[in-house]
């Protein structure tokens, strides 16, 4: 891939470490420590997830996407136990692995190739691009976020204040 080709898997991979780390890490993290130990392991209801459930599955799933894929990596992810965990882990064992996991990622993508963002891959059993992957990591992180941002709110009667200046 060449000229613009060159210029969008650029912007690509800028946008994922940008939206990832810039973004979503510093969000999650604030949230992780206003619900302290208690309220991060709190399942809202017996239905849903707590928010420590949320983080070792953005975890999973982010290293199972990226790193297994793009790296030497073997993908040993064992979802359900992402969903199973009872106060395995700290607030701050927690925000560590998130952000470990997120800046291997990001620099993961830094090295992806053009011909690795465009060729075809199965994750999970889907067929997929190595870019369709890298957006699925955007795209499932934003959706989780928005949980443990809505979560926080209700529990602790907080703006977030994520726009302020």
């Amino acid at each position: 891939m060449t000229g613009n080709g060159d210029l969008l898997a650029a912007i690509v991979r800028s946008e994922f470490r940008r939206r990832l780390v810039d973004e979503q890490l510093p969000r999650i993290t604030r949230c992780v420590q206003l619900l302290g130990q208690e309220r991060v392991w709190r399942r809202p209801s017996k239905n849903c997830n707590s928010v420590g459930n949320l983080i070792l599955h953005l975890c999973g799933n982010t290293t199972q996407w990226i790193l297994a894929e793009f790296t030497e990596l073997a993908d040993q992810r064992q979802r359900s136990a992402e969903f199973a965990a009872r106060e395995d882990a700290s607030v701050a064992e927690l925000s560590q692995q998130l952000r470990d996991v997120y800046h291997s990622a990001c620099d993961t993508v830094d090295a992806v190739s053009d011909e690795q963002m465009l060729a075809p891959r199965t994750i999970q059993g889907y067929a997929e691009s190595g870019l369709s992957a890298i957006l699925h990591v955007l795209e499932h992180t934003s959706g989780h976020a928005g949980q443990i941002y809505a979560w926080t709110k209700q529990v602790m009667d907080v703006d977030l204040r994520f726009y302020d200046i």
